[in-house]
């Protein structure tokens, strides 16, 4: 019963830091989601008193993907009855041009400034609108959520390291009496601490074996999806193949080196 508690232990602690691996996954692909919808909506305006095509608006920063000229129409509309149909034309062809101009990615602050000071070093621009304190607002707390999301996972993941080599220690204790009548037979180390391995593994594969029924039945479920959608976020949660693959390989790893400590400091010990 003690040892299967220790086992049962060592499990718990596996699949915490599965959890929160792929916790942290899937936090990742909702801000990379969150910000492609942001890079899509956000936009600069910039105001020329000359035509700027979009190559050349693509020649002076890196992240320009595109721009639009804007319509004096939208312009006009609010004074179109206050004036005669001459007079409006007339002022359309006065007006400057208004471009929008989108990113291939949401910019940092420190790239919005870069933009915008090459843009505006193009002659005949006027005026550029990045709308930079809105932006900044978005993008520090967009930031902020990343590390804070980074420093739980890191948390976790060490504490609960530490928590599977104290279980795996309670391992060698139980098994001490086996392992010095093999050493005074010359079997190596190794050999010695094969059933220490042998524990690391089994629990290494049940521990997968249960995050991904976990997350598999998150995903049929629904409810992380449905709750996304709110926000227009899109994302894959859990896919078996590639996110199995890498809960497995994280947990077979772990184990395995863990183990290799507790084997190591045996004996450094004898």
């Amino acid at each position: 019963m003690k040892s299967f508690k220790n086992h049962l232990s060592l499990i718990m602690a596996i699949v915490t830091i599965l959890f929160s691996l792929q916790i942290f996954t899937i936090t990742e692909r909702a801000i990379d989601a969150y910000e492609s919808n942001l890079k899509e909506n956000y936009s600069i305006v910039v105001v020329s008193e000359k035509k700027i095509s979009q190559k050349t608006f693509q020649q002076m920063h890196p992240l320009i993907k595109k721009s639009e000229l804007i319509s004096a129409d939208h312009v006009l509309k609010n004074i179109k009855l206050q004036m005669k149909q001459t007079n409006i034309k007339l002022l359309k062809t006065a007006l400057p041009k208004f471009y929008r101009i989108h990113l291939s990615k949401f910019p940092s602050p420190d790239q919005i400034d870069a933009i915008t000071n090459a843009i505006k070093e193009h002659v005949g621009v006027t005026r550029v609108e990045s709308f930079e304190n809105s932006h900044n607002t978005t993008y520090k707390l967009l930031l902020l959520f990343k590390q804070v999301v980074l420093v739980l996972a890191i948390f976790i993941f060490v504490v609960t390291s530490l928590l599977m080599l104290k279980e795996m220690r309670i391992w060698q204790f139980q098994h001490t009496e086996r392992m010095s009548i093999m050493a005074l037979f010359g079997a190596p180390v190794w050999l010695r601490s094969a059933v220490l391995f042998r524990l690391a593994v089994i629990d290494a594969l049940l521990a997968t074996l249960i995050a991904c029924i976990v997350f598999v039945g998150m995903v049929n479920y629904g409810w992380i999806e449905s709750e996304l959608d709110v926000i227009g976020i899109h994302i894959t949660i859990f896919d078996l193949f590639n996110d199995g693959l890498s809960m497995l390989m994280l947990a077979l790893g772990l184990s395995l080196f863990l183990a290799t400590m507790i084997v190591l400091g045996h004996k450094e010990e004898v």
